[in-house]
């Protein structure tokens, strides 16, 4: 479950309207020749007035790109403002609209899922909780993630009804000023440049943890798109999810068998073949490769390694064949019409 910020327009689209004032290219090191920018400087200069910390958002991305040396260009950093001003308008605790309904629902849901009576669970919620206020009172209050993953981390641990309800999983998945995946921070803490006091789930709800997380989603990994909407769409689906559902589109030209463009290319957690895992069979006998090789070389498809497989570029060279021009490169907003990457 999360609790993320609504969201107006889908992030690609206003992050394109947003990066299109600030910069032509996405993520990409300094170019030849091309001198470094003072990133707390560029931050300061692009970021609105009406931000009142903006002193402090500049420090901490400085830090940021510092820690995980990413290249200090204007693209690169327009890049990350233009997701935070999507997901939070540039507030390290956006307020959710509605939040406190929505987790009520969530926790009569889950009751009701596991036969449990509402009422018996409404009755656990009137405990006073270690802030001195009962949880329901705290939830009839809640107006942020971050105080929605503190009252649940607080039921869960001191409750036993939490525990019964969601075990030791904390259901609030994202936070901070990128929105970024909780577990997601969880498995990349090393680099961190600040002392963590607490856990790495609070850190996201901090403005310097936020960012810095949420920058390693969008900027720190290998890729070879040549558009930063392709960047943007990987953030919201999964790291080189864009290339994949390019992959899947080329699968479904040369095959001929629809497939949701998804960038999900296994069936993960499961030894079973799935859709596009099918498809790609389908096409063995002409691609030369046995399906213990697909599915080899499909498992490759979390990294930048997958390119330089047999099957990422004979499925590639077959589906240009058969459409009988090379394939343009893709949209990242889930319909690649090909692959994303300038393919040699």
């Amino acid at each position: 479950m999360s609790f993320a910020v609504p969201r107006a327009l889908p992030l690609s689209l206003l992050a394109a309207l947003v990066l299109a004032g600030c910069a032509e290219k996405g993520a990409a090191p300094l170019k030849k020749g091309e001198k470094p920018v003072d990133v707390a400087s560029v931050v300061r200069q692009k970021m609105p007035a009406s931000v009142k910390d903006r002193n402090a958002w500049a420090d901490a991305l400085a830090k940021t790109f510092e820690s995980q040396k990413i290249a200090p260009t204007e693209e690169n950093i327009c890049s990350v403002l233009a997701v935070a001003q999507q997901e939070s308008m540039y507030q390290s605790d956006p307020v959710v609209p509605g939040l406190n309904k929505i987790a009520w629902k969530e926790i009569d849901r889950r009751a009701e899922s596991m036969h449990i009576p509402v009422f018996l669970v409404h009755t656990a919620l009137k405990i006073t909780s270690p802030n001195g206020k009962s949880y329901s009172e705290r939830l009839d209050a809640v107006k942020t993630e971050k105080q929605l993953s503190a009252i649940f981390d607080d039921f869960i641990s001191m409750v036993p009804m939490g525990q019964k309800l969601f075990g030791s999983l904390n259901p609030v998945h994202t936070g901070g000023p990128m929105q970024v995946s909780i577990a997601f921070a969880e498995k990349h803490t090393d680099g961190y440049p600040w002392k963590i006091d607490g856990t790495v789930r609070q850190e996201v709800f901090s403005l310097r943890g936020g960012l810095w997380f949420g920058t390693y989603h969008l900027l720190n990994y290998p890729a070879n798109y040549n558009e930063p909407l392709y960047r943007f769409a990987d953030f919201n689906a999964g790291w080189y999810a864009s290339r994949n559902a390019a992959f899947q589109s080329a699968v479904s030209r040369a095959s001929g068998v629809k497939l949701a463009l998804d960038g999900d290319l296994i069936a993960y957690g499961s030894s079973e073949a799935g859709s596009t895992e099918l498809a790609v069979r389908k096409l063995s006998n002409t691609l030369g490769l046995s399906n213990s090789d697909i599915r080899r070389q499909l498992e490759k498809g979390d990294s930048l390694a997958f390119e330089k497989t047999d099957l990422y570029n004979k499925v590639f060279a077959l589906a240009e064949q058969k459409s009988g021009k090379t394939l343009p490169e893709g949209d990242p907003a889930g319909d690649p019409a090909g692959k994303p990457e300038d393919h040699a």
